[in-house]
């Protein structure tokens, strides 16, 4: 090794300055107030729905919450290629104020939007607008955040510097989570359901204005600087990345032995758990809160213990290792979470199965994400109502032309054919509804979790353990990404795999999830999702993903 190259290394070696220090929280900071912004569309979903997609059935008005939330995740990568390659061009503080512009006033309007009694189908269409110059936003903003600070940290502390900046997607969920606790604590449940859960949206203008004060205190990247002042940064940084195949092959392997993977864990052990403990265990949205709240808190700062083990031991096999564990374990936990949670629906499926005997050529895909559907057949008309209870049902073949029916226990339910109804499809829309909830009822299926029965510290317990396998597949990913990367197309490079895992594998997994469910009757079957996933990029990182702890990302050039 020559003298100029040990003493290039033995600079990015030292210990961090107070300047540098301070790059860490403003950059950090900054992005947890982009992560609230991001993530109240996911913890209000309740409300978004009864205010903006009111039109339709409360089933399908929350599958549509839930695409509307996904929409924000579809574009992430294209927010991370159009602000990706502005970042790599005109340098990353600049696209920080940018993104960071468009994201609070985005989420700003959403809390000034009618509702759909006051505009109809406009309401919907401007929520999924806001959502996708959201999903634009962050799709630049993560990237130029992770990048900035790892160009900042020293090399042997790199995993750690940038685990900070992975505290913020939780963070920012936390936050959002304790506003909205706040405000449902502080009025009555009609007034937050009237008004009360526009405020957490409208708080985001106060939080930009914080926010580009902060950032505009900051200097350049010391890394993008050097490459200006040698003049070898890219003129296409798109083309460089996934142009050539020597990056496009890293990019591939990044997302499918990396990114995949994290975010169907990070989704399924913060966002699925909790619209699982609402919309399957029916915990009422306060406790619901308060349980992934605690446990957010107590797994947050493994984010940094995974960061700082991978500047030791590698980030590859804390990661995969992160991925491993979930997918063994994630059915028994989401067991022991009904067990805890709601041990009255778990004890009815046990006591009182139930069975949906029906034409399987007259059973849609109930879930639709595009509507098409109008679940008006006898078999849509029953498994709809069981679907929006949370009761577990087997399918049982019947002849063609056969109406639907339910069995639970030794009790029969016929349903009926909403097409033929005529006129009358409201009234036995109706006496059917009853007539099933008070079946369901009899047999011991609750219509809410009993709260003195709820366990707070084993579902608190249990959660925890979840967002620990958060904190594992996440803490070092910031880390890897950028070091995968050479400076001149790092933005870019990092930013796409990054935002396709998270803005697809991981933000649609609710509605993946949810769909699953209601076509095979289990609450638990959507779970096969991030499972499979997640063992997809345990087995690809384990063949193709190389370690790059060591890696000089000052001096790195890409591969050869």
């Amino acid at each position: 090794m020559s003298v100029a190259t040990a003493d290039s290394l033995k600079e990015r070696k030292r210990p961090m300055t107070r300047e540098e220090r301070k790059v860490i929280v403003a950059s950090s900071l900054g992005t947890v107030f982009e992560w609230y912004d991001f993530y109240l569309a996911g913890s209000l979903a309740a409300n978004i729905s009864m205010n903006f997609f009111s039109g339709v059935n409360p089933t399908a008005g929350f599958i549509f919450t839930l695409l509307g939330f996904a929409a924000g995740f579809a574009v992430r990568p294209f927010g991370a290629l159009f602000f990706g390659r502005l970042g790599d061009l005109i340098g990353r503080k600049y696209t920080f104020l940018v993104t960071m512009t468009v994201m609070g006033i985005s989420t700003f309007v959403v809390g000034l939007l009618p509702s759909y009694a006051a505009i109809g189908i406009l309401a919907p269409i401007a929520f999924v607008a806001c959502r996708l110059l959201q999903g634009l936003a962050l799709g630049g903003e993560y990237g130029g955040a992770a990048t900035y600070v790892a160009e900042h940290a020293p090399q042997n502390r790199r995993g750690f510097y940038t685990s900070w900046i992975q505290t913020t997607a939780t963070v920012g969920l936390f936050l959002s989570l304790i506003v909205i606790l706040v405000l449902r604590l502080s009025m009555s449940t009609e007034a937050f359901n009237d008004w009360g859960w526009r405020v957490p949206f409208l708080v985001s203008i106060l939080l930009l204005g914080v926010s580009i004060w902060i950032r505009l205190q900051l200097q350049e990247s010391p890394a993008f600087v050097k490459m200006k002042e040698e003049g070898t940064g890219s003129k296409a940084p798109l083309t460089e990345a996934f142009g050539k195949w020597k990056n496009a092959k890293i990019a591939l392997i990044a997302l499918f032995g990396g990114t995949a993977g994290q975010a169907v864990v990070w989704y399924t052990g913060q966002f699925y758990a909790l619209f699982f403990l609402t919309q399957t265990l029916k915990i009422d949205g306060t406790t619901a809160n308060i349980l992934i709240a605690l446990a957010l808190l107590i797994g947050t700062p493994f984010f940094i213990v995974f960061g700082w083990l991978s500047d030791k031991i590698g980030r590859k096999p804390i990661i995969l290792a992160g991925c491993l564990i979930a997918a063994i374990s994630y059915f028994p936990l989401f067991a022991a979470l009904g067990k805890y949670g709601n041990p009255d629906l778990i004890a009815a499926q046990e006591k009182a199965p139930v069975t949906v005997i029906a034409d399987p050529a007259e059973c849609s895909f109930q879930f639709n994400p595009v509507g098409t559907s109008s679940f008006t057949t006898s078999c849509d008309i029953a498994k709809s109502f069981l679907a929006r209870n949370a009761v577990n049902y087997a399918n049982e073949a019947a002849p063609a032309g056969t109406v639907a029916k339910i069995r639970i226990g030794n009790q029969v339910i016929e349903s009926f054919d909403a097409r033929s109804a005529g006129a009358e499809a409201a009234a036995k829309t109706a006496a059917f509804t009853k007539t099933a909830t008070d079946a369901i009822r009899s047999h011991g299926y609750p219509a809410a979790a009993d709260p003195a029965k709820i366990s707070i510290g084993m579902m608190t317990l249990i959660l925890t353990v979840l967002v620990i396998f958060v904190t594992m597949v996440y803490g070092p990913i910031a880390a890897l990404l950028v070091e995968l990367f050479p400076t001149r197309i790092r933005y870019s490079g990092m930013s796409l795999p990054y935002h396709i895992g998270n803005g697809w594998f991981g933000g649609f997994l609710p509605p993946t999830a949810f769909a699953i469910v209601a076509a095979t009757g289990n609450i638990y079957s959507g779970l096969w999702y991030p499972i499979i996933v997640a063992l997809m990029t345990f087995v690809v990182g384990l063949l193709l993903m190389p370690e790059t702890k060591d890696r000089d990302i000052f001096t790195y050039e890409g591969e050869k």
